[in-house]
């Protein structure tokens, strides 16, 4: 594999750090602070187009590649990992309507994704399955030509903004996770409600939420996949989209990187800036090697996943790239706080919010104590 970016991700990678730098970062802290869907930062990212780029070019799409994608996440993050999160959930939400469903569904929904007309949300996680999915209560019992769906799904990003919802219920609860089947429901039919939104730590501009459904009515044309392979469909999906979640910490990382330097540079102590003292200049060291290992990380398992997983390996790979870049942002992010003292510790100053972001990379998507689980059943199978 080559560790060089083409061409065309570097041309790429130069306009997506201009862009951010100009249009996301002025945001962020804003955003953060008023704990709102980033709107206008959503919607400068339509302007580029970025929501096209996780759609193949048949629906609307520009079919990027999955390295292409890490680097539009990674840049985002590095100014507001919330902003990061509203490009990745709607892949996340329609990667089982890519892989999984009819042309029809397909037809109907991608090309709206594509062009930033609606988004999407993925509804796996419940109150008490969360990393045990088989342990799912919610059910879909087939009346016809419909399902019938019942029950609460928590965790869920973009809840009560996304227009659409990617749905896993159990329709046969003793076969466990043999019983779980997947659905596409929209917002706007009747049963479903939005009931809570989560006061979090950090991602505060990420509108996290229940989603209820009570006597949802689904038409058979919105199961994707076949009765039972719910859970196949989700830990495809997870395998796919881990990489860009180690994609969003990198940028963490990189953002608070990029700060803490700067920083240095300009704080004096001691008769100088304290960037000449060697103390903090090794953390500062130790802070980009961490980083570049992960990025490193990161690519390879895109360009695993852009490769078709010729040896069978992603879901190593996913797990370990985004567990160790999330370990390394929250190390990182940490890092950056201590660099700049006290002032670090205030919101006047980014890298509070960065440290506060990263956090959630450790814990969404698999919990990184999961993700040590899938690695080491990889090395002892």
């Amino acid at each position: 594999m080559s560790f060089f970016l083409t061409d065309e991700q570097r041309a790429f990678q130069k306009v997506m750090r201009e862009f951010v730098d100009a249009r996301i970062a002025p945001h962020a802290a804003r955003y953060d602070r008023e704990q709102v869907f980033p709107q206008e930062s959503f919607d400068a990212c339509v302007e580029l187009e970025l929501p096209s780029l996780a759609v193949p070019a048949q629906y609307g799409g520009a079919g990027a590649d999955m390295v292409t994608q890490a680097i539009m996440a990674e840049e985002i993050a590095r100014a507001c990992a919330s902003t990061s999160v509203t490009m990745l959930i709607s892949k996340l939400g329609m990667l089982p309507i890519m892989n999984f469903a009819s042309e029809e569904i397909k037809q109907r929904y991608l090309p709206r994704i594509a062009t930033g007309e609606i988004q999407a949300s993925y509804c796996l996680s419940e109150a008490d399955a969360g990393s045990d999915v088989a342990a799912m209560r919610t059910r879909a019992v087939r009346d016809g030509d419909e399902y019938v769906i019942n029950g609460s799904k928590y965790w869920i990003t973009n809840a009560g903004v996304s227009q659409t919802y990617t749905v896993f219920a159990a329709t046969d609860p003793t076969a466990k996770s043999h019983g779980i089947t997947c659905f596409l429901v929209e917002k706007d039919w009747p049963g479903i409600s939005f009931p809570k939104h989560e006061d979090k730590l950090g991602l505060r501009a990420s509108p996290t939420g229940e989603v209820v459904f009570d006597n949802v009515r689904v038409p058979l044309s919105h199961r994707i996949g076949e009765e039972g392979q719910g859970f196949l469909i989700a830990m495809h999906t997870l395998d796919r989209s881990r990489p860009t979640i180690g994609a969003q910490a990198v940028g963490i990382a990189q953002g608070s990187i990029d700060y803490a330097a700067q920083y240095m540079k300009g704080r004096k102590a001691f008769g100088g800036p304290i960037s000449e003292l060697q103390g903090l200049r090794f953390m500062l060291a130790d802070m980009a090697m961490r980083t570049e290992a992960a990025r490193a990380l990161v690519y390879r398992a895109c360009a695993t996943i852009d490769a078709g997983d010729p040896d069978k390996n992603l879901s190593y790979l996913g797990a370990a790239a985004k567990s160790f870049a999330s370990d390394t942002a929250m190390s990182v992010a940490t890092d950056a706080v201590q660099l700049l003292g006290g002032y670090g510790f205030t919101k006047d100053f980014p890298v509070e919010r960065f440290m506060r972001d990263a956090k959630i990379t450790q814990i969404y998507e698999g919990t990184n104590q999961i993700q040590r689980v899938v690695v080491a059943k990889h090395l002892l199978k």
